[in-house]
């Protein structure tokens, strides 16, 4: 443990184990010394969230819940004024309170925040009351300046398009907090934590808050837009800072990361059964001072008691899933007089929303659950962003022959499925001119299924939901060996597997039995096998391009030709033939079923 409490601190625990001996004579003699009551701890609740991604309206997917008969249902949750009713109704049970985000608050966002560069998004939270954020790697996105314009405001334009469309930006009026994210001085690149003092004279605490992304940022993001940044060790900087808080005197510590675990089994917001992730070997590594875990990226929804995981690394362990569907509402109890907490619990709730009809039927509210009215000013402000962007959102881009979505390769869940495939089609026109033979398209760059009219007809809000990026298309020359190479990343236990989606005329085969590298054990065009010595012309979106999502031999391509923006080359893939058929090949295999 570290121990750093302040020197006063030291006193107030020395001082009743002097007095022992004392008491114990008195005792003897009969004279028993009164003592006082001892003073009820001060409550702080911590109302958490994740991975918001700019989900102004509500999202129209369900969050799933036990129902109670061994099985799970889903109820319609999301939307940023429910959101920030359910906020207000569990801030109004504490006396004293923060309200805190676990990172991905923008990017890969609704239309009606990404078109105006997630402005409206930090403005939702600023109404919301947000005291605290960790820097996620979506922040990133756009880039460092632009990152720190959504913290300073103003309308410096960083990006290709133009901020302050709508209205003047103010900036966050919460802190954006990055204790492992370092510029090339060394210094971070915002605050490493923050402080909140509650309650007066002795029962005055203090709760310290630190913040992080996760050190695999740099896979994750255009390498341009994060030059000159360095992303630390996440348990050193954890333990480092907790230290120095401790000392300074907070009586409790939060921690809020972008990064996550996952649980199995049935559904259920606030289990954990089975936590495996990325997470688990950070927390295995603090070394005390720490009471609560705030997570994220994952997209997964848990609350455990890491103790009963690890005895030995006693801390609680959040997170509320994505778009603002569930919020995490965290009590602490802090004995002022010890200057530790005493007590701890959290639940996930249901940000529940109005019905919808999802493709597979109607997704009814919950009448167990509570319901959350929006809040007035907070629809307001994201109806006027929801009405600039309702003429871009609803132009038609074409027809399709059904709904599509990301499907699974017979057991793992990271891949494009019909809908990637799909795509990498779209990409390989868009790119023949580039003498492009081969197109693929990362499984994480879709971000919702399309699910045309009736009629098949598609908007362009719709596509702009599955890839909301704004990627250009890059087309580049790799050998047979070369391709082979990039396809084994998907599966070299470096992050998640995942399947990259093919266009029409390529396969690949699968084989995770065999050993690292050697798991891709086939790959064809045309039902030609491919030849590692042979040059084949190859598109990938620029996130791809430039070593994205882990798979960094993408940047070993020589003879690059930049193209159209990705969302560009499905509407015009999408326009050419009324409607586009879906496509149900398969493109990929796998020979360890």
């Amino acid at each position: 443990m570290i121990e750093s409490l302040p020197r006063r601190r030291h006193l107030a625990r020395l001082l009743p184990v002097l007095l022992l001996p004392a008491l114990a004579a008195c005792g003897a003699q009969g004279r028993v010394a009164s003592t006082a009551p001892a003073a009820a701890p001060v409550t702080v609740g911590i109302i958490a969230l994740n991975d918001f991604h700019g989900a102004l309206e509500p999202p129209r997917t369900a969050v799933l819940v036990p129902d109670g008969k061994g099985d799970a249902r889903p109820v319609p949750a999301g939307g940023a004024a429910w959101l920030a009713s359910a906020v207000d109704s569990l801030r109004a049970q504490y006396q004293h309170s923060a309200t805190v985000a676990a990172g991905d608050l923008i990017s890969a966002s609704q239309i009606a925040s990404s078109l105006f560069l997630d402005e409206p998004a930090i403005g939702v939270m600023n109404r919301i009351g947000l005291d605290f954020n960790a820097v996620g790697n979506h922040e990133f996105d756009h880039g460092t300046d632009e990152l720190l314009r959504k913290q300073s405001g103003g309308c410096a334009q960083h990006t290709a398009r133009k901020p302050c469309q709508v209205e003047p930006f103010p900036g966050a009026k919460f802190r954006f907090l990055s204790a492992s994210t370092y510029k090339a001085d060394g210094t971070t690149l915002f605050p490493a934590s923050g402080l909140r003092s509650y309650g007066k004279g002795k029962r005055r605490v203090e709760v310290g808050f630190i913040g992080l992304t996760l050190k695999g940022t740099p896979s994750l993001v255009a390498p341009e837009g994060i030059r000159g940044l360095t992303f630390g060790d996440e348990a050193s900087a954890i333990n480092a800072e907790a230290a120095r808080l401790r000392r300074g005197g907070a009586d409790a510590v939060v921690v809020m990361i972008h990064q996550g675990g996952y649980t199995s089994g049935l559904p259920n917001p606030d289990g954990c059964a089975n936590l495996t992730g990325e997470i688990r070997p950070i927390l295995d590594r603090l070394e005390g001072g720490v009471d609560v875990v705030v997570s994220g990226h994952s997209h997964w929804a848990y609350v455990c008691e890491y103790g009963a995981i690890n005895p030995e690394r006693p801390v609680l362990l959040t997170s509320a899933g994505v778009y603002g569907q569930l919020v995490t509402d965290i009590t602490l109890e802090i004995d002022p007089k010890q200057g530790r907490v005493v007590a701890r619990r959290a639940r996930n709730v249901v940000v529940q929303s109005d019905p919808y009809v999802s493709p597979r039927g109607p997704v009814e509210t919950a009448a167990d659950l509570p319901r959350f009215t929006p809040r007035p000013d907070v629809a307001a402000y994201v109806g006027k962003y929801v009405d600039a962007a309702r003429d871009y959102a609803q132009r038609p881009v074409g027809r399709l022959g059904g709904p599509v979505a990301r499907g699974e390769v017979a057991g793992i869940g990271n891949q494009g499925g019909s809908l990637g495939n799909l795509i990498a089609d779209a990409q390989l026109a868009a790119t023949t001119g580039a003498g492009a033979q081969i197109a693929f398209m990362n499984p994480f760059g879709i971000r919702a299924p399309l699910n045309p009219a009736a009629d098949g007809a598609l908007t362009f809000g719709a596509i702009y939901a599955s890839q909301p990026f704004n990627n250009t298309l890059v087309t580049q020359s790799l050998t047979g060996a070369e391709l082979k190479a990039v396809l084994e990343q998907g599966f070299d236990d470096d992050g998640p597997h995942q399947v990259l989606a093919p266009s029409a005329g390529f396969t690949y085969q699968i084989d995770r039995s065999r050993p690292i590298g050697q798991r891709i054990t086939a790959m064809a065009l045309n039902g030609q096998p491919i030849d590692p010595g042979a040059t084949y012309r190859v598109t990938t979106n620029s996130f791809l391009a430039g070593g994205g999502d882990s798979f960094t031999l993408f940047t070993r391509g020589r003879d690059s030709v930049s193209g159209m923006p990705d969302i560009d080359a499905l509407e015009a893939w999408l326009k050419a033939v009324p409607p586009r058929a879906v496509p149900t090949e398969d493109r990929v295999t796998r020979a360890d079923k």
